[in-house]
């Protein structure tokens, strides 16, 4: 199955739930896809009443007293969104047929081997009928960037009524995906932070998630992976329910933004080779399986294969290392996230945080373990909600009042949920750690009780950066704004138009500090062996043998992959390559010079 071509070849990830909640609005028009956050209603709702404002549109409020209102809000926000960016479209190519300017501003934003760019520069240099030529090479060529969405798989807490526990269907991450499937949208759901059986199995419940006779998918699916395994087993899961997945999004495990969820010491480089070489067989087998299932549910079975993208994203910074993914790995598309929080025409972010952002040093950029998911998650130091938070801790006031509680999934202190980042969680386990402080010493005593408080309330602080920017109130206890990066943050020190950024990614430009960059594969490389090393020295108890397999397998991994590096840069090919050489050869020794402990 074809698709058209889609204009530019990199896409603009979710980013929190704010940073790209309204991404498409500003950016499809040039035929750039963004995804945006639908976990939270609330935000959601907010935006909806702002761009209805903003656009002269009705707008009618979806109170929480409608009985689906999560689904209704999403659906509701998305439509108009669907509905800006079609308007937004058509207006866009009316200007660019009447204005020279506009046309070659235009121009210079698109890929230098696009066909697109070819034909419009020839048709300008024709200089024949130049409006009506532009006009029907315009309606036959251009497309709209994508109006992508975002659902962590995790976000899926249940939900009550006073008491009573509502079914599966009013789940968190259930509700996104009835409110998408619902839309006017044409366009992905992109899934991410794993498998979730329950919320794959609710795909079934919605046609537009099937191939019609034309053997076209309305509404596709695309998954978030981070090595083959995954991506062959959560396929397989879904091919055998008649769903197939049209996307699979590679991401860094360590070098990305957001929450980081670690491989076993499978770097980036060696992951994207595995699926270069399989890609046939992860296309075979979901067909098979997915024919089976539809001809038992009596549905359109396509007599080929659908279409299947791979696309990956994970600390990409020069043009260089864009081009080398597109042609050495065969890939779709190139996910540029991080750079895109210094572009006000195409992120929701407010002055004082983007100033921090482009002030921001490697040193300033971590991973912490502030989520309330227990995953380690990608930050930035010097934050408002970073200031807020400790002012509490220092009052004796730790944590979050929790209005939202996407995140109330400890089921520890009751069947309802409660968020770890929450005052009444750390309440509870302050008092706990309490009655142990004469079994502990000083430093353990503060270290448990830094554990207990370092969570952060991502729910609002991830979402307040919108309310900031557009001037919304912001109701409720401060939690300021919290930013989660990629490393890749700390080579980027300006803030950047969006052509500037644009014309970076293909070469045109440069608007990044990459004077003490290392190469993409090397810092992701760097950055797992710092985890091996923080992994083994953080252990607290007494070694496991399954801990000490696993730290071994991890390491062996990291050779392998430093191996397949020392092959895939040839030394002398480039003064470039020599660098990289040079680093693996410092990283393997260093690799080599750490210890895994041995059971007594």
């Amino acid at each position: 199955m074809t698709t058209t071509k889609p204009v530019h070849t990199f896409h603009i990830p979710v980013m929190g739930l704010a940073y790209t909640i309204d991404s498409p609005i500003r950016v499809a028009k040039y035929g750039i896809s963004s995804v945006i956050s639908i976990i939270d209603d609330d935000l959601i709702e907010k935006m909806n009443a702002f761009y209805s404002s903003k656009f002269n549109l009705p707008y009618q409020e979806i109170t929480q007293k409608i009985h689906d209102y999560r689904a209704e809000r999403i659906t509701s926000y998305l439509n108009l969104v669907d509905k800006i960016v079609k308007e937004k479209f058509d207006n866009f190519k009316n200007e660019l047929a009447e204005s020279k300017l506009a046309l070659e501003n235009y121009i210079d934003m698109l890929p230098n081997k696009s066909e697109i760019k070819i034909g419009l520069q020839h048709l300008i240099d024709e200089g024949v009928a130049f409006k009506d030529n532009i006009k029907n090479f315009l309606e036959n060529n251009l497309t709209a960037g994508e109006i992508d969405v975002n659902i962590m798989t995790k976000i899926d807490k249940d939900n009550f009524d006073k008491n009573e526990q509502l079914s599966s269907e009013f789940n968190d991450a259930h509700a996104s995906l009835r409110g998408f499937a619902n839309s006017t949208l044409t366009s992905s759901v992109v899934l991410s932070a794993g498998m979730n059986p329950r919320l794959y199995s609710y795909f079934e419940n919605f046609d537009v998630f099937f191939p019609n006779s034309e053997n076209k998918l309305k509404k596709k699916i695309i998954l978030k992976v981070s090595d083959f395994r995954s991506a062959m087993i959560q396929g397989n899961f879904l091919a055998k329910k008649g769903l197939w997945v049209s996307e699979y999004r590679i991401e860094s495990g360590l070098n990305c933004g957001g929450h980081a969820f670690a491989t076993e010491g499978f770097l980036l480089g060696p992951i994207l080779e595995e699926f270069k070489q399989k890609k046939e067989e992860l296309v075979q087998s979901a067909h098979e399986l997915m024919v089976k299932a539809l001809s038992i549910k009596g549905k359109h079975v396509p007599e080929i294969p659908l279409e299947l993208k791979i696309t990956v994203q994970g600390g990409v910074g020069t043009a260089a290392e864009h081009d080398f993914l597109m042609e050495h790995y065969q890939v779709d598309s190139v996910g540029w996230g991080t750079p895109f929080l210094l572009v006000p025409e195409a992120t929701s972010v407010d002055d004082d945080t983007r100033k921090l952002l482009a002030k921001a040093k490697e040193e300033d950029l971590y991973l912490s373990h502030i989520s309330p998911l227990g995953i380690p998650f990608n930050t930035l130091r010097g934050t408002t909600n970073e200031k807020l938070k400790q002012k509490r801790i220092q009052e004796n006031n730790a944590g979050s009042s929790c209005p939202k509680k996407f995140l109330a999934l400890s089921k520890e202190y009751g069947a309802k949920g409660i968020c770890s980042a929450s005052k009444k969680f750390q309440d509870f386990k302050l008092e706990e750690l309490e009655e142990k402080k004469d079994t502990l010493t000083a430093a353990m005593f503060e270290n448990a009780k830094n554990k207990i408080t370092e969570k952060s309330c991502l729910c609002v602080g991830l979402a307040n950066a919108s309310y900031l920017e557009n001037d919304i109130k912001i109701k409720g206890q401060a939690q300021g704004v919290v930013i989660c990066p990629g490393p890749n943050m700390a080579y980027f020190d300006q803030e950047v138009s969006l052509s500037k950024m644009v014309q970076h990614i293909y070469g045109n430009a440069s608007v990044m500090n990459t004077a003490n960059r290392p190469n993409m594969f090397v810092k992701e490389l760097k950055m797992y062996i710092d985890y091996l090393q923080s992994e083994i020295c953080g252990v607290s108890e007494e070694i496991t043998k399954g801990q000490i397999k696993k730290w071994n397998s991890f390491k062996n991994n990291l050779i392998e992959g430093i191996g397949y590096y020392q092959s895939l840069f040839i030394p002398a090919a480039a003064v470039e390559n020599d660098r990289i050489q040079s680093l693996l050869h410092f990283y393997k020794e260093e690799l080599f010079g750490i210890k895994i402990p041995e059971l007594v």
